[in-house]
């Protein structure tokens, strides 16, 4: 069988061993010494200014940020309040419209006579027609208010920022 050899890498003429073909030379980054420059008063104050000039653009646009928050906060609080009361007025709708369906359905079972029945029947259409045209009358002037109570601090945000912008 063969023997296995090892191989050493050669070594140069100062005894060290040399770095393969592949291998990347070590050197060292000169150090540099930075003089110490003063700057020049304009230049100083040139950089103040705009150190304050961001600071003031960054609070500026931190109280419209503050402010758009609170509008939308305000604006999501009145929409929810108003889905609400147009929800429970939708309920109390139905509830009055199903007791007002049973009602009839009792007075009908009731009516002894063919006309009876007629008149029983138109009676309960009439007041019913009333009752719905009522109902759509306090949900439209609900459903208007809501519109109006959640577009409101939308306007009023706006007319703020127009009226800082001017």
């Amino acid at each position: 069988m063969a023997e296995a050899t090892t191989t050493t890498p050669p070594k140069t003429k100062t005894g060290k061993p040399a770095t393969s073909a592949f291998e990347m030379p070590k050197f060292e980054m000169p150090k540099f010494d930075i003089p110490k420059v003063e700057m020049p008063a304009a230049f100083r104050e040139f950089a103040e200014r705009g150190v304050a000039q961001c600071k003031d653009t960054y609070e500026k646009m931190k109280a419209a940020a503050e402010e758009a928050t609170d509008m939308l906060e305000t604006t999501y609080s009145t929409a929810t309040r108003g889905a609400s009361d147009y929800g429970l007025k939708v309920i109390e709708a139905a509830r009055t419209n199903t007791n007002a369906a049973f009602d009839f359905a009792g007075e009908l079972i009731t009516a002894k006579t063919f006309s009876e029945a007629i008149e029983v029947s138109s009676a309960h259409v009439r007041k019913q027609f009333e009752v719905f045209t009522k109902q759509g009358k306090e949900l439209g002037a609900l459903a208007q208010k809501v519109a109006t109570d959640t577009a409101e601090p939308i306007k009023n945000g706006m007319n703020k920022a127009f009226n800082k912008v001017a």
